[in-house]
């Protein structure tokens, strides 16, 4: 089944990146459409930490586009911005949600003062009403609303995933980034968190890109799947279908060393 361009929210080609002579990513060309989710997996090293951060603005690539569509229909590439483009569509339209909670949450900020800042960022200022929405999420991310005014710090490993999520979330962006985003937690909080975001996701209908060395993070939440080795994309397909019948050599040692386990 093909698709209209117009239809697609980021289109991304021939990105490449380089540390000196090493390869961080190269050649990297896809397009991710209106509430689809893409998965990235790899080894440490494959190169999907930094092609999502070229992506995400945060690392400026060496070569290639990254078209985003804006609001208003046009696509636009991310790369050329200004960096106070690139910063206000960051607390707009696109959302980093990181591996490890602490880089993505104020620590000396209060829970609700996490949620409500980015609402105050895109130009909330009724205190009430930023209050109301930073509970709201809380209850959406499955954090009690009397731990409102407690710091991440008094909070589980996943507790401080979630209240991440919901400050990414709450302004309503188009696009999320995702950086091995159950990496790090026990089994059975990754579990509850995947299911978290599978409904999130859904209900939103948010479009997403997932980096994670995790195979049942994608099959659980990615519609397509993208395999990188030393920097390029060596398979992609369904996500289904990479899982259960990859083509190339690499992805199958991928899924076969899962199955071993």
């Amino acid at each position: 089944m093909t698709r209209d361009s117009a239809d697609t929210l980021l289109s991304v080609r021939g990105v490449g990146k380089w540390y000196g002579a090493r390869i961080g990513c190269n050649a990297v060309s896809f397009d991710l459409y209106p509430g689809e989710v893409m998965g990235v997996v790899g080894e440490s090293g494959s190169g999907k930490t930094t092609l999502l951060n070229c992506l995400a603005g945060q690392l400026t690539p060496d070569r290639g586009e990254v078209f985003f569509q804006m609001r208003d229909g046009s696509l636009k590439d991310t790369v050329c911005m200004s960096e106070p483009e690139r910063r206000i569509l960051g607390r707009t339209d696109w959302a980093f949600v990181h591996q490890h909670a602490r880089d993505g949450l104020r620590m000396n900020v209060s829970a609700g003062g996490n949620v409500g800042e980015r609402l105050m960022a895109v130009g909330a200022r009724h205190y009430g009403d930023i209050r109301a929405a930073a509970v709201d999420w809380l209850g959406r991310v499955e954090i009690d609303e009397t731990r409102v005014d407690d710091r991440p710090s008094q909070f589980s490993g996943g507790m401080q995933q979630r209240l991440q999520i919901a400050r990414n979330l709450v302004t309503g962006p188009r696009l999320v980034f995702m950086d091995e985003p159950t990496g790090g937690l026990d089994v059975s909080v990754q579990a509850r968190l995947l299911d978290l975001l599978r409904g999130l996701v859904r209900r939103m209908g948010l479009s997403a890109i997932i980096v994670t060395h995790d195979l049942a993070v994608v099959r659980l939440l990615a519609d397509r799947l993208m395999v990188m080795k030393d920097g390029h994309v060596v398979e992609t397909g369904l996500t289904d279908q990479v899982l259960d019948d990859p083509q190339h050599a690499y992805s199958q040692l991928l899924v076969s060393s899962v199955l071993q386990v």
